[in-house]
């Protein structure tokens, strides 16, 4: 059984939850739980009538539970979170938080394959009943779309020569773990940027897998109808792929290209952004290192 201590600090925890604007009997939602630090702290500040529902798809972060009659957790993908918010009668909330990070605790069990640290099988599931896993999308993948994802997703400009390499590779014989891809891959892993490389290629074939892209753009597009008028979402992004999606829609409620304008050149966004970017203080990053890439954008629905 995993135990709650597994789960590291959350990230930018005051700046996040003070950027909900918390209101004692709001309805507030955590679609990233993890290890409950945020929903620990949105609680703390909610009174007996207010409500906060929470979601993960992975299974191991069940054990973190709260045993609070105004709290909910749902196992299930927040990209869902409209449908179930309905089912248990919820139209609006006050607030959504969200930290898009891999937890700590997925990073260190060795047997998800998360880590570049650990030799594990490739695997990758945030959602660990989901069918697609870092195996297949290496070994199953056409190299047209191998290519798609490391360019995209690692923003990697040997992509091309990289999924050569694999579709080559595995014909001789499966790529089933992360010391085996390693050494596919070693003629691009140059010494003295061996770990940013592997952490490009990990982090490509991760979102891959979780479709995290996908997923945070259905998230946004709900934002606008579930947010309550003067409602708060407070977004915590770690990597610029995300980041610009997240500003982007704040900016003008799209993904690409420019708003309709009147006449006047104005345009109408769902949107308002409060406040800048904020990162993380130096001493925040010395006790959680995790945090060195994490940035946080808070909006409001107007």
């Amino acid at each position: 059984m995993m135990r709650m201590m597994e789960y590291h600090n959350a990230v930018l925890l005051t700046e996040t939850v003070e950027g909900l604007h918390l209101k004692p009997d709001g309805i507030y939602v955590d679609v990233t739980f993890g290890g409950g630090g945020h929903s620990r702290a949105i609680l703390s500040q909610l009174g007996p009538q207010g409500k906060l529902f929470a979601f993960d798809q992975d299974k191991d972060a069940l054990v973190n539970t709260i045993d609070d009659d105004r709290f909910v957790l749902i196992n299930e993908n927040f990209r869902y979170i409209k449908r179930f918010l309905r089912f248990y009668g919820i139209k609006k909330v006050d607030g959504v938080l969200a930290d898009f990070g891999v937890s700590s605790h997925q990073f260190d069990v060795a047997e998800r394959g998360f880590s570049t640290r650990f030799e594990a099988k490739l695997d990758m599931r945030m959602n660990q009943e989901s069918k697609l896993s870092a195996f297949e999308v290496i070994n199953e993948y056409e190299e047209e779309q191998l290519r798609a994802v490391f360019y995209q997703y690692g923003e990697l400009r040997q992509a091309p020569a990289m999924a050569r390499v694999i579709v080559s590779e595995r014909k001789i014989a499966p790529i089933e773990t992360g010391r085996q891809l390693k050494l596919v891959l070693k003629p691009f892993l140059n010494h003295r940027k061996e770990n940013k490389v592997l952490a490009q290629i990990y982090q490509a074939i991760r979102i891959e897998v979780n479709q995290e892209i996908e997923v945070l753009k259905e998230l946004l597009l709900q934002m606008p109808e579930l947010l309550k008028v003067g409602g708060r979402l407070s977004f915590i992004s770690y990597h610029s792929l995300e980041d610009r999606l997240v500003k982007r829609f704040i900016r003008n409620g799209l993904f690409e290209g420019e708003p309709e304008r009147d006449v006047f050149g104005n345009f109408e966004v769902p949107l308002k952004k409060v406040g800048g970017l904020i990162v993380p203080t130096a001493s925040e990053i010395k006790m959680n290192n995790r945090a060195r890439s994490a940035k946080l954008r808070i909006a409001e629905k107007i």
